[in-house]
């Protein structure tokens, strides 16, 4: 799996990008604010950082003299800044993370709508999959992950640059001058120890990024490996029936164990780069300390500044070090910032496509009118390869088709054409309003949920009393479920195929559509039972145009126009004779 690469310019555009729309949008004020409170907390620990830098000289110094007195007043003033450092750092927690979760519930939200609006979520899996794959994982994972990175890493980066404006100043004045003789040559290093500072950073910087740079995409595959193991094992819940009769436990061992055995080798060679990072940052913090008093010894013994003087440079030099080891410290984090966004990228990239190009180099036209109109329309598979040619059709809301032929021949597909859910065609096509439609198809859809918002789904709101629900269910030959209308539960896996084909007629009966697609609805149900639907809908909805997908006889009298599709592409219109 290769990383869809960006280059460190886009990579910040495209982190602007998806970022900054929480900033300028209905809730821009609260946003400000509370990156304002943040930032604000975030400078005052600096100041106290500083605070403490300047106590610590004192400290030494008084301990150097040994000030009774003196010694008593510097631990109080050091237990007064602690107790303000404390509240102030819990009250910065807390703001950032209120600003977290604020962002965050706002960045779901809009990547949620994405994901639904004009049925991205379904047609996503016709683009390239390296760009779309476990959608679940960039909206619930993913997006958690930017938005609580961008704020630690930008957080944590304006800190180390005031960090280091404020420390610089201090280190600059206690270095004072260092007189260098070099092969004959005399030197005089103003603020020495500054430089010193930024050479050390450099050097560390330089070898962290080379021996850092495998973890970018080394952690972009990791995020999909796990999610690819966990879905493997999610299937093996949903499926767990099938499964079982099958007898297929061996088999999805194997699969699962596959895609464990990547997420394994993943991990070793992230181990590998983190074990080099591990021990180039441990021995550059710790030479740090070593290499700062050293630094500043000649100084000391020079006899030019006191004992709490070379605590106070050593401490300073610590800091504006450290603040200049951003990239160092941060490495880690910013390697997977970096996977997170070309993540979410490669997401937005897909859905951007979705409205480019409509799944398919489609050249025809879609028109939303009364009727349904097909012009000279064929339909490919995503493949390209072409199911139906050259068909001509018009069906007015006063007739009712149904559509046979051999399996695979395309029957669903040129239904979900005429719903509008599939767009591979060429040609001109007019449908009917999808908001007036109710597509029902083989295995109908079953929420985790109340019986009664399964039945109302999707359209939970609906107006209807539990005794005309009752009447249906009755009507629909379930009548043993008017009583468990607010039972809570997995109705897909509570109810058989046939039961739950039946619930999908309930919900027609509830909605009343005025175009109804039915994609072999009934193929569970017995003879009886199928004319029982097919008789309701007529009965109750004599107004709607059905266009089913079947194979029975026994269902032909209910329509008025039977278009039987050919394996070779070719295909056949004509009246129905009962």
């Amino acid at each position: 799996m290769e990383v869809i690469r960006l280059r460190r310019g886009v990579v910040l555009r495209s982190a602007w990008k998806m970022g900054r729309g929480y900033f300028f949008s209905e809730s821009k004020k609260e946003a400000w604010l509370l990156l304002l409170i943040v930032i604000s907390l975030n400078l005052f620990l600096v100041y106290i950082t500083v605070e403490l830098n300047i106590w610590q000289g004192n400290f030494y110094q008084v301990l150097q003299l040994k000030d009774h007195r003196g010694f008593l007043e510097a631990i109080a003033i050091y237990a007064g800044l602690a107790v303000i450092l404390i509240v102030v750092k819990g009250a910065q927690t807390y703001f950032r993370l209120l600003l977290q979760i604020n962002w965050r519930r706002w960045l779901t939200k809009e990547y949620l709508r994405r994901w639904l609006d004009r049925k991205s979520y379904y047609r996503l899996q016709f683009v390239h999959k390296d760009y779309a794959d476990n959608p679940d994982q960039r909206i619930s994972e993913d997006v958690d992950l930017f938005v609580s990175l961008t704020l630690r890493l930008s957080l944590d980066c304006l800190h180390d640059m005031i960090t280091v404006i404020s420390f610089v100043v201090i280190l600059w004045n206690l270095s004072g001058l260092l007189v260098v003789a070099i092969f004959g040559y005399t030197f005089m290093i103003q603020g020495y120890m500054v430089w010193a500072a930024f050479i050390y950073a450099i050097f560390g910087t330089y070898f962290t990024v080379k021996f850092g740079k495998p973890l970018i995409q080394l952690d972009y595959d990791k995020q999909k490996y796990e999610a690819d193991f966990r879905y493997s094992l999610i299937r093996v819940r949903e499926y767990s029936e099938s499964i079982a009769l099958y007898g297929g436990e061996l088999a999805e061992e194997k699969n699962c164990l596959a895609h464990f055995t990547y997420l394994v080798q993943n991990f070793r060679q992230i181990i590998q780069v983190r074990k080099q990072l591990m021990w180039l940052t441990t021995a550059y913090a710790h030479i740090a300390v070593v290499f700062a008093v050293a630094a500043a010894s000649p100084r000391y013994f020079a006899g030019k500044i006191q004992l709490g003087q070379l605590f106070q440079i050593t401490d300073a030099f610590y800091h504006v070090q450290n603040g200049l080891s951003f990239i160092i410290d941060s490495f880690t984090k910013v390697a997977h910032w970096r996977a997170v966004v070309n993540r979410l990228n490669g997401f937005l990239v897909s859905m951007e496509e979705l409205d480019i190009k409509m799944i398919s180099p489609s050249r025809g036209e879609c028109k939303i009118g009364s009727d349904i109109h097909l012009s000279q329309v064929s339909i490919y598979k995503p493949d390209k390869i072409v199911l139906i040619k050259g068909l001509k059709l018009h069906l007015p809301k006063s007739k009712s088709l149904i559509v046979t032929g051999a399996s695979g021949c395309g029957k669903s597909t040129l239904v979900k054409t005429l719903a509008g859910l599939w767009k591979n065609y060429d040609g001109n096509v007019s449908i009917p309003n999808p908001r007036e439609s109710l597509f029902v198809p083989q295995k109908p859809y079953m929420p985790i949920d109340t019986l009664r918002n399964a039945l109302f789904y999707p359209d939970i709101k609906r107006k209807i009393t539990d005794e005309e629900i009752g009447s249906l269910l009755e009507r629909c030959c379930l009548p043993s479920f008017k009583n468990r209308l607010n039972e809570f539960g997995d109705w897909g896996k509570i109810l058989s195929l046939g039961e739950q084909q039946r619930i999908a007629f309930v919900r027609i009966l509830i909605h009343q559509p005025k175009w109804l697609f039915l994609d072999e609805a009934t193929s569970a149900l017995d003879e009886v039972n199928q004319e029982i639907m097919y008789g309701l809908v007529k009965k109750f909805l004599p107004d709607t145009a059905i266009i089913s997908v079947g194979h029975r006889q026994s269902i032909m009298r209910y329509h008025q126009l039977c278009l039987n599709i050919e394996k070779d592409t070719s295909w056949s219109l004509k009246a129905v004779k009962i």
